[in-house]
C-alpha cells in the first residue's frame, strides 16, 4: 500500500500528537535557570549590543566614527607624504560649515539677549504671576474632579 506524502505527514503528525509529552529532567531544568540566571546577572558591556544603554551607545557610536574619521585623516596625510600644506588644502573647505554654524549660533544667542533685555520687567513678573493662577487653578480642578469621581465611591 503506497501513500501520498501528505498522508504520511498526516499519519506521521497525529502518531506524535498522540505520544505523551515527557518530562526534561531535573538536572536541566536547574542547568537552564542557573544559565539565565548567569546571563542576567552580566554587567551591561558584556551583554549584546542591543541591551546596552541608550547613551552608552550612542557614545559607542560616536567614538567608533571619530576613529574611523581619524583613520581616514591619517591616511590621507601619509597620501600627501606627511606634507601638511597639501593636508590642509585637503581638509580646508571639510570645517567652514563649523564657523559658518558658530556665527549662527553666536548670532541668535545675541539676538536672544537683545529680546529679553527688550521686555519690559512688568510684563515678564505679571506673566509668572498668570503662570502661576494658572497652575493653582490647574491644581484646584484636579483636585475637585478626584473628590466628585473617586472619593464618593
Amino acid at each position: 500500500m503506497k501513500r501520498s506524502p501528505e498522508e504520511l505527514e498526516k499519519l506521521i503528525h497525529q502518531t506524535l500528537r498522540a505520544a505523551p509529552d515527557r518530562r526534561a529532567p531535573r538536572s536541566l531544568e536547574s542547568r537552564v535557570l542557573a544559565a539565565i540566571e548567569a546571563r542576567a546577572a552580566q554587567p551591561w558591556w558584556k551583554k549584546s549590543f542591543a541591551q546596552w544603554p541608550v547613551a552608552a551607545r550612542c557614545l559607542f557610536i560616536l567614538f567608533s566614527g571619530g576613529a574611523v574619521k581619524l583613520a581616514l585623516m591619517a591616511s590621507v596625510l601619509a597620501m600627501a607624504q606627511f606634507d601638511t600644506t597639501e593636508y590642509a588644502n585637503a581638509f580646508s573647505t571639510q570645517y567652514t560649515w563649523l564657523t559658518r554654524l558658530g556665527s549662527v549660533a553666536s548670532g541668535l544667542v545675541d539676538f536672544a539677549q537683545l529680546l529679553w533685555h527688550s521686555i519690559p520687567s512688568l510684563y515678564l513678573y505679571g506673566g509668572l504671576a498668570v503662570l502661576g493662577g494658572l497652575y493653582l487653578s490647574l491644581f484646584g480642578l484636579g483636585a475637585a474632579a478626584y473628590r466628585t469621581l473617586y472619593v464618593n465611591r
